[in-house]
């Protein structure tokens, strides 16, 4: 079933090309150059504006501040090399669901699903849209803390914006997508630029003795990685749009291999630029880097900085949202989920209902979250998953010799990265429990009960719930099936 033969695929390939009405599936509509701004767009969001705090606050010190950042970078450029073998040899979207279905069975990638639905993609978009929030509201409370509820309120609409856009338009959310990746890049650029100036001029002092004072613990630097990770953090969104892209074995490698590493190279000029204004205690005092940054040395035009940072926030919020509809869609497709998740829109080609009860559920994590704590709390079960994913590449490479593999890692990386991602899981554990990791745990064993009730025995009264609902649903929102394209 997984497997396409080169016959087939390159009848695909023509129909693709042939004037055929397009059917209600999702459209190959991505490019080369879209597949990098997905990308750069992705990983470049509020990350590297909220991070920085954290990073430093758990290494205490320069030197080793930047070289979390550096190493973070590379995990993700192999985590993402990984995912690249795994999304060519399986081309479906969606993923991590494919892969852990085809290694393990249905339970992880059931799990996969479950814990992605509530916890990874709901939660990240909501430490977005925090961000945005509290970039926004700093110019117009100078000098103090805006107040929460403020913060708060203004999250709940960018969610609410976001969502309505998305479910809109595939053209349209793309389109968003590359507007706001060009606004990200000036404000990167910008920060860059100015902070290279001031190191030509001499601004060096806070880069002497950059060692000193470091008080490094197993579990110090495993929150100083789930926090600069957290800025890398779509590294593997390419691989949720391989249906989507065109002529993915070339593309979906050459995205990565431009994409993250051109982002490790701006996020540790963008700390350098950081540390020439601010002494590291300042940065730890800072309400919002950047726009202390911006205040310091853009003066007359330091209002450019929080205004393209909220841009850049909304351009991140809006690629998670632009991949993660797509997910529940799949899972949805294998029935894994409400059937009615994984529906079309019949108007506007879009999986509507998925990315509108993301929507619900990411408002529902602001009204208690706090950054930190949703960070921890996402990183803690993301990198469990990606784990496991990779850990089931490993075990591909000799369950499944028969599949073609038109790109492939050598085997020390998916090792490497399962070995850290082991390590990344369990040492804030053992070192600092926090409530966040005991949550985080107990609802992805929930979803197990799940499985069983709905997936595994499909038993006939959760049937009755279901059927009804899903029907209204449909009509409510003019929703259908995704139909196959016509061989």
């Amino acid at each position: 079933k997984m497997e396409t033969s080169p016959r087939k695929r390159r009848e695909d390939q023509k129909s693709i090309q042939s004037n055929e009405p397009k059917t209600t599936s999702l459209q190959k509509e991505v490019g080369l150059l879209s597949g990098i701004c997905i990308i750069v767009g992705t990983i470049i969001g509020s990350g590297i504006f909220i991070s920085p705090k954290s990073v430093l606050s758990n290494t205490e010190a320069v030197g080793p501040c930047l070289i979390i950042w550096a190493a973070c970078g590379i995990l993700a450029t192999l985590g993402a090399l990984c995912f690249a073998e795994l999304g060519t040899m399986i081309t479906k979207s969606g993923g991590e669901y494919p892969y852990l279905m085809e290694a393990f069975g249905p339970i992880p990638a059931y799990l996969f699903s479950w814990t992605s639905l509530f916890i990874i993609k709901p939660s990240s978009f909501a430490i977005i849209c925090l961000s945005f929030a509290e970039y926004a509201s700093a110019p117009f409370y100078a000098g103090c803390q805006p107040p929460v509820a403020v913060v708060k309120c203004l999250a709940a609409a960018a969610i609410l914006v976001i969502t309505t856009v998305n479910a809109l338009s595939v053209r349209l959310g793309s389109y968003v997508q590359n507007v706001f990746t060009a606004a990200k890049l000036v404000i990167v650029a910008i920060i860059i630029i100015s902070g290279l100036v001031l190191l030509a001029q001499g601004n060096t002092k806070n880069f002497e003795n950059s060692f000193e004072g470091t008080k490094l613990s197993v579990g110090a630097i495993s929150l100083a990685f789930y926090n600069g990770l957290w800025a890398y953090d779509g590294w593997n969104q390419l691989n949720y749009i391989t249906e989507e892209l065109r002529n993915p074995f070339r593309n979906l490698p050459l995205a990565i291999i431009i994409g993250i590493p051109l982002v490790t190279g701006c996020y540790i000029l963008m700390n350098v630029s950081y540390f020439t204004v601010m002494t590291a205690t300042e940065l730890l005092q800072s309400q919002a880097v950047a726009v202390t940054f911006g205040d310091r040395v853009l003066y007359p035009a330091s209002w450019v900085v929080p205004l393209f940072v909220a841009f850049s926030t909304i351009g991140a919020a809006n690629g998670t949202c632009f991949t993660a509809g797509r997910l529940v869609y799949v899972a949805g497709r294998e029935g894994h989920m409400l059937k009615v998740l994984s529906y079309i829109s019949v108007k506007r080609l879009t999986p509507a209902p998925a990315i509108i009860f993301y929507g619900i559920i990411a408002t529902i994590y602001i009204i208690p979250g706090d950054i930190n704590s949703l960070v921890n709390y996402f990183s803690f079960a993301a990198w469990m998953f990606y784990g496991l994913t990779v850990l089931g590449l490993i075990v591909m490479r000799f369950t499944r010799k028969d599949l073609e593999r038109p790109i492939k890692v050598p085997i020390f990386i998916p090792i490497l990265v399962t070995l850290i991602s082991v390590f990344l899981v369990l040492a804030p554990i053992i070192s600092k429990p926090e409530w966040e990791y005991l949550y985080c745990m107990l609802f992805i064993l929930s979803g197990t009960v799940f499985y069983f009730l709905f997936v595994h025995y499909k038993f006939g009264w959760a049937q009755k719930i279901s059927k009804p609902i899903t029907m209204h649903l449909q009509m409510l929102m003019e929703v259908v099936p995704a139909e196959e394209a016509p061989e």
